[in-house]
């Protein structure tokens, strides 16, 4: 199949336009000329990074001093089979040329590979659930210097593969559906990692979207949608966070495996984006000598298997030139130069294998980021508390099948106490009367004795697997129903990996998805339940209303066959699917509620540098202090091709009762551009765009238009 063929747009010429006066409409009708976003298209030139060029020149320098032995060494790693070391993989120094060994940990909600004394932070849902860049950096930060105390100058995270289908086995560890979202996290997780003498490793690149037949399937998609869907967030990683090394994906794209796609590494990654860091693979995703070295990848991972004495034999055949070795060589002591391994010695993890990492300060941002990233789904005056007079806890959930952490090589070992639900509730209500019920027996005499039920209900998703079902699992959806029959005034806790059914919604009082809330998960939920804090997440997904709502319904869609899995949907993830479908989910991208009320009003837009600037105005319009999170949507012109309402600026604010504040979202000439074909890349068309401003992806009551070229 020719996948450019399937491309939902057909534009000739379009970047040949010329610039001209764009017209402003306001949200009361005014229009006003504005000589602004010009169409046509649109130039990226790969910012320098701070530090770049003085470490091309000296890793360049090394490399001219080292044998062809030493080059290659620096090439492939090894692996973490050899016991509990506290980390996934190693490559070793060389002593002669006092360059470091490179410890490589994974994992993006914790430092893992069974490491002890370590923060069990919330998950990267719960993370991007806060929409926060700012959390986003203080989050990378901390676990950064987890890392770096372990002796780990390699972190593999962040995941920010996006969430194309909620089954995905790996949705909690990574961001979110949304491209503009994936990319502002993923830019500042990297810059707070690498505020550590660590090296941020984004992964995996790229269309890594499913656990099922990942080590075999060819994921068939468009170049347009890589671009716009796909990629965003890589980008971003490199070019504004400054990652230091990339990991290629298990599958293949378009034909080619990950490692050895010249294509999307040397192509996109290294010439368009300027990439000059280090390209390593997934554990066991390197599949060739040749074609990897000449596809512009650096690494193995881990094992010699190719690029050890194969490659060694190659560069004798001619057939990988040694300045290809060289150039590989380069770039993985550009990384170790620009993030500062040499220049910051780390201790061996074998020195700190036992030693304590984790802080009061990490435990603290781990309850604050829980209750950030906690998405109010519903409240009938149910939340918060009113100091009750009783209280029932329900779940097997909220105690001993807690679900702080999902598996694989996103599992964290927690330092000292998990906080259950029902521990931090029973610590925060003092002398309240708590009952505490496991299973669905006795459940509904529970709820109906209790003047407030909570029922914890939670799910585990791992690596290696993908969900079957949306529905909880282990009958916790007929507990549910028993449990809110019995007491209308239930607050059902989902400990989630993502978006699950709710059949017995209409009768629940309140829904709170507090994700994989990670070690200090108790005590963050029971701030929120009796209003010590609010819960001031946002979904970074959409939740269906059934299994049949979404994209991706055939199995040649997904799964795929184990050999192709087809991208039809095309530009149509996650919202962007809904709006063009017209299906209505349970609960759209971006919502979430607050303890308080907000008025939005007031959008107009202005000419700022080369693109506007959207105002509105936002008021707390209840009786306590909270967060709200604006949100603006563009719709590009029919000729563009483009799904209606896509996400190209939101700001989090704080405001106590009464207060208003005016938020200033940036719109560069980039927000309104759309990537064509290689040959013409990303463009500007002419035509009319609408801006809506609101508090989600179907909540967008204040609208404009702007008219370029």
């Amino acid at each position: 199949m020719n996948v450019d063929r399937r491309s939902v747009l057909k534009l000739a010429g379009a970047g040949m336009v010329a610039a001209g006066v764009t017209t402003v409409a306001s949200a009361t009708g005014a229009s006003a000329a504005v000589r602004s976003v010009a169409p046509g298209a649109v130039r990226t030139v790969p910012a320098a990074r701070p530090g770049s060029s003085q470490a091309a020149a000296r890793a360049a320098g090394l490399v001219a001093r080292m044998t062809l032995d030493e080059k290659i060494a620096l090439l492939h790693g090894e692996g973490w089979s050899t016991g509990s070391v506290g980390y996934a993989g190693r490559v070793l120094a060389n002593t002669r040329l006092d360059i470091p060994a490179l410890y490589l940990g994974d994992g993006p909600n914790g430092v893992g590979n069974r490491s002890t004394g370590v923060t069990q932070w919330p998950d990267c849902k719960t993370l991007a659930a806060t929409w926060d860049p700012d959390t986003a950096r203080t989050y990378g930060a901390a676990y950064g210097a987890e890392q770096a105390a372990k002796g780990h100058n390699i972190a593999l995270a962040p995941c920010i593969n996006i969430l194309r289908v909620p089954y995905w086995g790996r949705s909690f560890e990574t961001f979110t559906e949304d491209p503009f979202l994936n990319a502002e996290l993923a830019a500042r997780v990297v810059e707070g990692i690498q505020a550590n003498p660590v090296m941020a490793t984004v992964k995996h690149f790229a269309a890594n979207n499913q656990e099922i037949h990942r080590g075999s399937i060819d994921v068939v998609v468009s170049q347009r949608a890589l671009h716009e869907i796909y990629y965003p967030g890589f980008r971003a990683a490199v070019q504004r966070g400054g990652a230091g090394a990339v990991m290629t994906s298990y599958n293949k794209v378009n034909g080619h495996w990950s490692h050895e796609n010249r294509t999307a590494v040397q192509d996109t990654l290294r010439d368009a984006w300027g990439f000059d860091g280090l390209v390593m693979s997934d554990w066991g995703g390197t599949h060739s000598t040749v074609r990897t070295a000449r596809a512009g990848s650096d690494m193995e991972m881990p094992g010699s298997t190719y690029l050890g004495g194969k490659l060694k034999d190659a560069v004798g055949a001619g057939t990988v030139s040694a300045a290809t070795v060289n150039t590989m060589a380069v770039h993985v002591l550009t990384a170790m130069y620009r993030t500062g391994l040499f220049d910051h010695r780390l201790p061996d993890p074998a020195a700190v294998l036992s030693k304590v990492v984790s802080t009061d300060a990490h435990r603290a941002l781990a309850r604050s980021i829980s209750v950030q990233g906690s998405v109010l789904l519903k409240n009938t005056r149910v939340l918060p508390f009113a100091r009750p007079a009783s209280l029932a806890v329900i779940g097997d959930a909220a105690d001993a099948g807690a679900r702080t952490h999902g598996g694989g090589s996103g599992a964290v070992k927690a330092s000292g106490t998990v906080v259950t639900p029902l521990a931090g509730i029973r610590a925060r209500a003092g002398r309240i009367p708590v009952t505490y019920t496991k299973g669905l027996a006795g459940a509904a005499d529970a709820a109906r004795a209790a003047e407030v039920a909570v029922v914890v209900a939670g799910d585990y998703t791992s690596e290696g697997a993908d969900r079957t079902t949306l529905a909880l699992p282990d009958g916790q959806d007929e507990l549910i129903a028993a449990v809110v029959a019995a007491n209308p005034r239930t607050v059902v806790v989902l400990n989630t990996s993502g978006a699950v059914l709710m059949p017995w919604l209409d009768g629940a009082g309140a829904v709170l998805a507090n994700w994989y809330g990670g070690q200090e998960q108790g005590s963050a939920l029971a701030a929120m339940l009796f209003g010590d804090a609010e819960p001031g997440g946002r979904l970074p997904e959409t939740f269906p209303a059934s299994e049949d709502q979404g994209p991706a319904k055939t199995a040649v869609q997904y799964p795929g066959d184990g050999v192709q899995v087809y991208y039809d949907e095309e530009l149509a993830v996650g919202y962007r699917w809904y709006r063009s479908s017209g299906e209505k989910p349970l609960f759209p991208f971006g919502h979430g509620l607050s303890y308080t009320t907000f008025r939005l009003s007031d959008l107009r837009l202005d000419g700022h540098g080369d693109g506007y600037r959207a105002s509105v105005g936002i008021r707390n319009t209840g009786h306590r202090t909270g967060s709200e999170v604006v949100q603006l949507y563009l719709t590009a012109p029919a000729a563009a091709g483009e799904p209606a309402g896509q996400l190209k600026a939101f700001e989090k604010v704080t405001l106590k009762p009464g207060e208003s504040r005016t938020v200033r979202l940036a719109l560069p000439r980039e927000a309104f551009a759309v990537w064509l074909t290689a040959g013409t890349g990303w463009t500007v068309v002419p035509g009319t765009y609408t801006v809506a401003v609101g508090r989600s992806s179907a909540d967008l009551p204040l609208e404009t238009e702007v008219r370029i070229g």
